[in-house]
């Protein structure tokens, strides 16, 4: 057969590279994750024989197989499971984390900084190239379930690795490490040690679902012993807690989540009755990358009498949970069952609705017991949970009383909504928050400034999401949820009838400036007013009290979704000496054509103010130089 040799892709070689110069102090985990992928292509192989029964293929004694030999230093992990073609080859195997080798590699330089390097394989698709770790050279041979040609890959790591077709090879996947010399100073240990291979399956892999076989050595003048079953094949799910160590739940997490980190929290449910299944969920301790891409799979995996069924089965969590992992095992669901099915099955939706409860009093207990987990919680999930607030109203408050939000009251410590009640202000009807990019330049925004001036604590929210679930929620506890840049604004409660008197006459004083205004600026505003809300800034712009905001026309616009643009309002702080030169300047009757520039600079000001962009940038820029060039 014609053997091609082909190139690492540049980042591949880099990757490599680091991995093989011991970037990971535990070299055991090339063992756990080969076993690992041997599993997966089990439980593949599993599946695809369920839904054709045509395949041919067989699965009367799936299982993976661990060979060694020391006079070769070899070490084999062989599985007969769905093996991978010749093609599959050359993109699983042949490109190292296709979709996020360079994120891997930034992240690999950090956590090397940061001593946490070991918590990163797995994550990017590269579980296969830690064999490197422990081998001088790596050999796969593979076959495709059904096909009757399969694939010899071979590589020493460094450029280059071959492609062959074989005739001969047997259904599944084989990886042999021609292992390196022991180096125990550098934690390499001698992998062809029977003890070292069976502490291995045992701390990492007890709880796969398939056996892993090895012979024993033979003792001198003995026949060959039979193959022995390493692992105890125990669904942790299945088992009472107090059979089972967190040190097991954790390496079951590890297994399926591919994170190699310790969850955050364990979950455990188990439903008797009618409808019977166990879960057992992980809340990690870490955000992937990748948790608010398109392509994210979730991480449930859904099993029917401990036979698997699915990987990441997005009917058992909603969206907004979608960080969980963990397994559920159903005892009446159909081992046949398809994707479409489950998003119809009653039993199923009984299933979220359960989980999705359970999931969120674990965080709220969380939240009232240890105040540290809550704040990691948080932090990686915060952002994802709050889409729950718009698309699970039935839910919504069980949300909202896990949720927590940056606020003026403190400069570091979050917030509830409860709490935020509890301090309002006597004759307070409103809890008031504002949304933008970051806690800085919402802090400084001219809409600001009354709340500051009057000691008013608002939320501050930075996420997109923000923009969306307030409106969703509206009113928490009565109270109703207003943005401080959205509609008319009056703080003066307490002297109500006097501050009207004032502002109605400052009104009436500026009528004629503030309809000149308005007919200047039509393009871009719809009204011209005086503000409340204002004690330092000339202007700033709002939003009708029902029009949407910029930030939220510009989320649907990327989203594909065409809305007009929405005019907004100007307000100008009458008591700004800006505002009251140009008032004065009006009512002087000076040239109109000047006037008109430091109109349009005064609105360019405030939309820049408040983090926008003028409409045209340039002339903006030409104004202001001209203006510059006149005080000089």
């Amino acid at each position: 057969m014609t053997t091609e040799t082909f190139e690492f892709q540049v980042e591949a070689r880099q990757l490599l590279q680091l991995m093989i110069h011991s970037v990971y102090s535990n070299k055991d985990v090339f063992l756990r994750e080969l076993v690992s992928n041997a599993s997966d292509a089990l439980d593949k192989l599993r599946l695809e024989k369920l839904r054709d029964d045509s395949l041919d293929a067989d699965v009367s004694d799936l299982h993976i197989e661990l060979d060694v030999d020391k006079e070769a230093r070899t070490l084999t992990v062989r599985d007969n499971g769905i093996g991978m073609s010749y093609d599959e080859v050359g993109q699983l195997i042949g490109t190292i984390a296709n979709s996020g080798t360079a994120t891997f590699l930034q992240e690999l330089k950090e956590a090397k900084d940061a001593g946490g390097a070991e918590g990163l394989i797995g994550q990017f698709g590269v579980g296969f190239y830690s064999g490197f770790m422990a081998a001088d050279e790596v050999t796969l041979v593979t076959r495709r379930a059904g096909e009757s040609q399969g694939t010899r890959w071979t590589s020493r790591g460094e450029a280059t690795y071959t492609l062959e077709r074989v005739d001969d090879a047997p259904q599944g996947t084989s990886v042999t490490l021609h292992l390196k010399p022991a180096d125990p100073e550098n934690q390499l240990h001698d992998y062809t040690s029977e003890w070292k291979i069976r502490e291995i399956v045992k701390r990492y892999s007890d709880f796969i679902t398939w056996p892993i076989r090895m012979v024993p050595e033979a003792e001198d003048g003995q026949d060959a012993p039979e193959p022995e079953t390493l692992n105890s094949m125990k669904a942790l799910w299945a088992r009472s807690r107090d059979e089972v160590s967190d040190d097991e739940y954790h390496e079951l997490y590890k297994h399926i989540s591919h994170d190699w980190r310790e969850p955050l929290e364990t979950i455990r449910l188990q439903a008797e009755g009618t409808f019977e299944y166990q879960a057992l969920l992980f809340v990690p301790s870490h955000a992937p990358h990748d948790l608010f891409t398109r392509d994210f799979k979730r991480g449930v995996q859904l099993y029917v009498k401990r036979v698997f069924i699915m990987d990441d089965c997005e009917a058992l969590l909603p969206p907004y949970l979608r960080f969980v992992k963990g397994v559920v095992d159903a005892q009446d669901l159909s081992l046949n069952v398809s994707r479409e099915i489950l998003q119809q099955d009653r039993h199923i939706r009984m299933m979220q609705r359960r989980l999705t409860k359970k999931v969120l009093s674990t965080v709220k207990e969380i939240k009232t017991k240890d105040a540290e987990r809550y704040a990691t919680f948080w932090r990686e999930f915060g952002t994802a949970l709050k889409e729950g607030l718009v698309t699970d109203p039935e839910n919504r408050d069980a949300i909202l009383a896990v949720s927590s939000f940056a606020t003026t009251h403190s400069d570091d410590e979050p917030t509830t909504l409860a709490q935020y009640v509890e301090r309002m202000q006597d004759g307070q009807d409103d809890i008031w928050f504002i949304t933008g990019e970051s806690r800085q330049s919402i802090e400084n925004s001219p809409h600001m400034e009354a709340f500051r001036d009057k000691g008013i604590e608002v939320l501050l929210l930075t996420d997109a999401v923000d923009e969306v679930w307030v409106d969703a929620v509206g009113a928490y506890e009565g109270k109703k949820l207003r943005s401080v840049t959205k509609g008319e604004i009056d703080l003066d409660a307490e002297d109500a009838d006097k501050a009207g008197e004032e502002r109605e006459k400052q009104a009436e004083e500026f009528a004629g400036l503030l309809g000149w205004m308005r007919e200047r600026l039509d393009e871009d505003i719809k009204e011209v007013r005086l503000s409340t809300r204002l004690t330092v800034s000339p202007a700033c712009v709002v939003s009708d009290a029902h029009d949407l905001t910029p930030a939220l026309e510009n989320m649907y616009r990327a989203m594909g979704q065409e809305v007009p643009r929405t005019k907004r309002i100007l307000e100008l702080n009458p008591g700004h000496p800006l505002v009251k030169g140009l008032h004065q300047a009006y009512q002087a009757g000076e040239e109109r054509a000047e006037l008109a520039e430091s109109a349009e600079l005064l609105h360019a000001l405030a939309v820049l103010a408040e983090g926008g962009q003028p409409k045209d940038p340039a002339r903006f820029v030409r104004l202001v130089a001209d203006r510059l060039e006149r005080t000089l």
